[in-house]
Order: C-alpha cells, then sequence, then structure tokens
C-alpha cells in the first residue's frame, strides 16, 4: 500500500471552514474575501492553511491532527509546500480543486523502567521519532525487537541514537544518515552506531520496540517543542498511527522525493 493516496473530491465548491496558520498567515486574510464560500475561523476549521515552510507545515499537522492541510511556501526553503503564489492556491481552493493526499503517520507510546505495564506518554508524528543521546560525551544503549522479534538476536547496540520515521519523512533525518529515502512503510536508521549493521526499511504494519539499556536519552518528534528524557530500560513502542495525514496540492503528487 502506497504511504500516498489521492482522495477523490468533489468539483462543486461548498462552505469551507479555513484556518490561517504561520508568521504571516494573517497576510492571505484579504485573499478570502473574495470567495464567500470560504469562512477564516479558528473555531472547528475544515481546512488549515499554513503559511511557511515545512517546519510550519509540520507544527501545524501537531495542532491540528487529521484536518487536511493547504501549505502555501513562504520560506525560503519548502519541499512540502506549495510554490504557487497565494492567490492562485486559494483560488484553487475555494473551487475545490486542490488535490487531496494522504500519508501515513506514526505513533509512540513510552513505558518508563518501573511501570511497564501502562505507557506514560503517547504521541503521534508525521515525519519521525528522533531518539539521541543525552550528554554529548555519552553514547546511548539500547535493543530493539521488530515485530516481537529480537533484533539481531537481541543485541545491544551502542550509537548516538536512532530514527524511526515514515516514508513522508524519509527524506529528512532518515536521508541525511543512509543517503536514501523510500516510499512506502516504516524506516529505521542509526546514528553513528559502532555496529555493523544499516538501516531498516519495514512493512507499515510492522510495530517496533525499543529499550534502553543505558542513557540518558532524549526523545523528539516531528518539530514539537517538547521533549522526553528517557532513562535506562524505559522502552519505546512504534506503529502505524490509525489516522492518517492530508495534504492539500494544486498538482497530484507522482514522486514523493520530489518538492510539491
Amino acid at each position: 500500500m502506497s504511504a500516498k493516496k489521492d482522495i477523490p473530491v468533489s468539483t462543486e465548491p461548498n462552505t469551507c471552514r479555513v484556518a490561517l496558520f504561520g508568521n504571516q498567515s494573517e497576510n492571505l486574510t484579504p485573499l478570502f474575501e473574495r470567495y464567500p464560500n470560504l469562512e477564516v475561523t479558528e473555531d472547528g476549521p475544515d481546512v488549515i492553511v499554513c503559511y511557511g515552510g515545512d517546519g510550519t507545515l509540520l507544527s501545524a499537522e501537531l495542532q491540528w491532527p487529521g484536518v487536511p492541510k493547504a501549505p502555501i511556501l513562504n520560506s525560503r526553503r519548502g519541499h512540502r509546500c506549495i510554490p504557487h503564489a497565494p492567490e492562485e492556491v486559494i483560488e484553487a481552493l475555494a473551487r475545490n480543486r486542490l488535490v487531496r493526499n494522504a500519508y501515513m503517520k506514526l505513533e509512540c507510546a513510552l513505558y518508563a523502567a518501573q511501570r511497564q505495564e501502562r505507557s506514560d506518554f503517547q504521541l503521534t508524528c508525521l515525519n519521525e521519532i528522533n531518539v539521541h543521546m543525552g550528554r554529548i560525551n555519552s553514547a546511548v544503549r539500547f535493543k530493539m525487537w521488530v515485530n516481537n522479534e529480537p533484533f539481531e538476536n537481541g543485541v545491544e547496540i551502542v550509537s548516538d541514537g536512532f530514527v524511526v520515521c515514515t516514508a513522508f519523512g524519509s527524506t529528512a533525518y532518515f536521508k541525511a544518515i543512509t543517503k536514501g529515502f523510500f516510499t512506502r512503510g516504516m524506516g529505521v536508521a542509526f546514528k553513528a552506531t559502532t555496529y555493523p549493521v544499516n538501516h531498516l526499511v519495514l512493512p507499515q504494519e510492522a510495530e517496533v520496540a525499543l529499550q534502553v539499556t543505558r542513557g540518558p536519552a532524549t526523545l523528539a518528534f516531528d518539530n514539537s517543542t517538547e521533549y522526553v528524557e528517557l532513562k535506562r530500560n524505559d522502552r519505546l513502542t512504534i506503529k502505524k498511527h490509525n489516522q492518517d495525514a492530508v495534504i492539500m496540492t494544486c498538482e497530484p503528487v507522482t514522486r514523493l522525493e520530489e518538492p510539491f
């Protein structure tokens, strides 16, 4: 199953409640006055119009998970943002001509060492789960399981950390580590490991569990300002989330690594 799929939409314009997101998104407000069927609101929006770069899109997904996003480029970099003029994108939104694309997300649960029977923290992400050593001069050690099977016969991996990502996020940190990307499933990349192991690309139905055997370590996800401190014997489980992220574009997305 592809990481991206087109969602058919009607060609008839309907009333659409739109929330604006981004540092300069209020500059777009006058453009919406041309279209009576577009209502700018922050209360129960149907669509989020993001105005910025890729980080703006990720932040919007964290704030409004699952609500369709139309990311308009207003940044020097924006691989996942529409490079067309705002007037063109908003007109296409008003006329219901934007293409909706669904992308797999991940969910991650943290089980603290002293309370392994229930999770202490849960999160979802569109790009990646990123675990890094908590001290710059001390590597993190961990073990990994894939679908409850010990990875490499239960070897303890010593490294700077690891990344678990979606296909959507594989063009980011995963690509920086592995020099490659993938178009479906879930990826695992190891940072500066002493163990001779390559990265993994798993089916999207896979479940990955990782246990810190020596910390400290820090968990981050997408561009969230929240961080989670990991200690010895803390355990993470990561799998496909039951809700996709929906991103709207002007044209169909044919190749995941290409800019929108």
